[in-house]
């Protein structure tokens, strides 16, 4: 009993995370975002593009940390952009309770990439998920509607302008993702009841 007590307080303490992927496509802006919330110094895999040393790709995985809460903290897991390593994709989107999926708003040919990226994860995971329009180069409201129009972004699902860079504009996106997580959660809880309810056996 005492060493069942012991542990308790421990548990307490460590309060609860929740895992947040942030896919999209290469050069999309996924590292900048999660170094721009992360609490901790982000675990980075980028290494050189070939034939371009100005550049690089993530290969494996980012990772940031970002308390919300006094005991809720996001754990952020960037994927890898380019084809050759979207293998890792089925092992980050392991547990996630959402996603972010991040645009290239300045290249008009990276929309039909991110579009298959959505779907992909879409089909990986029943989770909600967000689209972060990054790099804009003029009007918000209009680069919002062409990459609706262009992903075939559900009504429900939001689409936000977001410079990756820019510490607020991160936060929005990740408090409007986690009030999607809030709300799927409690529509799951409620299904089953409401189910028994107005099912054929009714009264």
């Amino acid at each position: 009993m005492s060493a069942r007590r012991s542990l308790e307080p421990s548990r307490r303490r460590r309060g609860r995370t929740l895992k947040v992927v942030v896919t999209g496509p290469y050069d999309a802006g996924k590292t900048t975002f999660i170094r721009t919330i992360s609490e901790i110094t982000v675990l980075s895999t980028e290494r050189p593009v070939s034939g371009d040393a100005a550049a690089t790709t993530t290969v494996a995985m980012d990772f940031g940390r970002i308390t919300v809460a006094a005991d809720l903290a996001l754990y952020l897991f960037g994927t890898p952009g380019q084809e050759r390593f979207e293998f890792m994709w089925d092992i980050l989107a392991e547990g996630m309770l959402g996603f972010v999926l991040m645009v290239d708003a300045s290249r008009a040919d990276a929309l039909d990439e991110a579009r298959r990226i959505q779907d992909t994860f879409a089909d990986l995971a029943d989770v909600p998920h967000v689209v972060a329009v990054n790099k804009t180069t003029g009007d918000d409201d209009e680069a919002i509607v062409t990459v609706r129009q262009r992903l075939g972004v559900p009504d429900l699902v939001p689409v936000v302008a977001c410079d990756a860079r820019d510490r607020d504009d991160v936060k929005r996106v990740l408090v409007t993702l986690l009030r999607q997580v809030r709300d799927h959660v409690r529509t799951s809880a409620a299904g089953p009841a409401d189910d028994r309810r107005t099912g054929d056996g009714s009264r």
